[in-house]
């Protein structure tokens, strides 16, 4: 069949694309800028690309007429506190529009448990999201899931910066809210097999794990599986605006995305009967077999997408393609060369760089100007990297972005996500057995230029030693 995917580039689908092309469908991807899809990821001929912005109207009509089954799998939870549930909202009236007039035969929707009065302010978006696409042509599936368990989901790697990281959690009154956990492999079995399922047609169903545990119950069992002993203490005066900005600074997690999630924890998420395991059978994981499933995936370095994925900037969202030239015109560079010995072994070094193996010159600053990040707001350095020797475009890197990742071309282009007066690429490219390093800064005003004058002694120290260290000439 002819598969419509939405959101391509995000944490579900791209782990759901492998399944679909593996049972031999035709899969027409949805991205907003075609150079963040990787097809080398894909042995196969069934997938085609294109590019479409819900946000935008005109975008639509690159989606074809002949559709079967569609997945919407769009969210803006980590792109603004204030106003992400009006754009998931906006988004879902131009995608039912357009889908009324083609000849797609259902729609899979994953959303989140609303079984409560009160909900979040993410619930009640995802609930009026639901609500539009019911208005449509075709047959609407929902699967209602709450926290989804599985190696670089944001509640997955945020449970594991605290775990592994403190003796001791001080939480909120709201680490005691029950919910009910699902492991990403039970999502993906759900949604692969409610296609063109007539039994699943127009209806809403919540899935859940096997487990309905508080937060708190989460956190502990985390630690177990890790082989760690935690205590947790609930601090009733402790808020969630207080617990956010914790967050923020001691996890890798963007204060946006914190403060969006500590707001869904007051609302109790479990699951509601319905008869969706008597229409599929499957086997639920267990909270604690999830979180080691998900560590298996870690050790094998197979972790297939990250929430780290998602652009976290105004800048970078509607495309990182526009950023791949970089600018001439006002700008500073640092410009270094240096002739290379081996180049299969020097770009194994650049591919390596960052995460755990570091800059590989003065860590020690780059940690510093993380932590400062970290005070402006910004991403600082515990993003990290998805794998330890593998970049795609698109990826995360530390507090840069990957553009351009080329190991054909000996090329690797980054774009700089940290907050300061201006915007930064970092550049690295072998070429005739000379290895060329360039750093160039766009200030923005006068700011951006003192700036670049204070940081210059910095940048001329990191960046000599940062290209003789991955030359080996030193």
């Amino acid at each position: 069949m002819k598969i419509l995917l939405t959101g391509a580039t995000g944490y579900i689908a791209k782990r759901l694309l492998p399944i679909l092309i593996s049972k031999g469908h035709e899969v027409v991807c949805c991205v907003r800028d075609r150079q963040r899809f990787d097809f080398s990821l894909y042995d196969s001929d069934n997938i085609s690309v294109i590019e479409v912005d819900f946000l935008e109207k005109d975008t639509l009509k690159n989606i074809p007429d002949d559709i079967d089954v569609a997945f919407y799998l769009i969210h803006s939870m980590s792109s603004s506190i204030g106003k992400f549930d009006v754009l998931e909202q906006e988004s879902a009236v131009n995608f039912r529009d357009y889908m009324n007039n083609t000849s797609v035969k259902q729609v899979i929707y994953l959303s989140g448990i609303v079984n409560h009065e009160k909900l979040s302010k993410h619930l009640y978006s995802r609930k009026a999201v639901e609500e539009i696409l019911k208005n449509g042509s075709y047959h609407l599936t929902t699967l209602r899931a709450g926290i989804i368990v599985g190696s670089g989901s944001a509640s997955f790697e945020m449970i594991r910066d605290l775990v592994e990281k403190f003796p001791v959690l001080i939480a909120p009154k709201c680490i005691n809210t029950k919910t009910q956990p699902i492991a990403i492999r039970n999502v993906l079995h759900y949604m692969e097999n409610v296609m063109l399922n007539e039994k699943t047609y127009d209806k809403s169903f919540d899935i859940g794990g096997p487990d309905i545990l508080r937060y708190k119950d989460m956190l502990l069992q985390f630690s177990e599986v890790r082989g760690l002993k935690r205590r947790v203490l609930v601090v009733p005066f402790f808020s969630a605006r207080i617990a956010s900005y914790m967050l923020f600074f001691i996890t890798s997690t963007s204060y946006k995305l914190a403060a969006n999630l500590l707001d869904s924890m007051k609302v109790e998420v479990i699951c509601g009967e319905n008869n969706l395991n008597k229409i599929i059978k499957i086997e639920l994981f267990s909270y604690k077999e999830a979180v080691r499933l998900a560590f298996e995936k870690i050790k094998q370095e197979s972790v297939v997408s990250s929430w780290t994925d998602a652009v976290l900037g105004s800048k970078l969202e509607k495309g990182i393609s526009k950023f791949i030239n970089t600018p001439t015109h006002g700008c500073f560079k640092n410009r270094r060369s240096i002739a290379v010995s081996d180049e299969s072994a020097v770009l194994k070094r650049i591919w390596s760089i960052g995460g755990k193996t570091g800059w590989y010159h003065a860590s020690w600053i780059w940690r510093i100007r993380g932590i400062i990040d970290k005070m402006f707001g910004g991403v600082g350095l515990r993003r990290g990297r998805r794998s330890k020797n593998k970049l795609y475009a698109g990826d995360s890197l530390d507090f840069w972005r990957v553009l351009l990742a080329d190991k054909k071309e000996k090329r690797l282009l980054l774009y700089a996500e940290m907050k300061q007066p201006g915007e930064a690429w970092l550049e690295f490219k072998i070429k005739d057995n000379i290895l060329y390093q360039t750093l160039t800064f766009r200030p923005v005003g006068l700011l951006g230029r003192i700036y670049w004058l204070i940081t210059f002694p910095f940048i001329v120290f990191l960046f000599k030693g940062m290209i003789k260290k991955i030359a080996k000439t030193e």
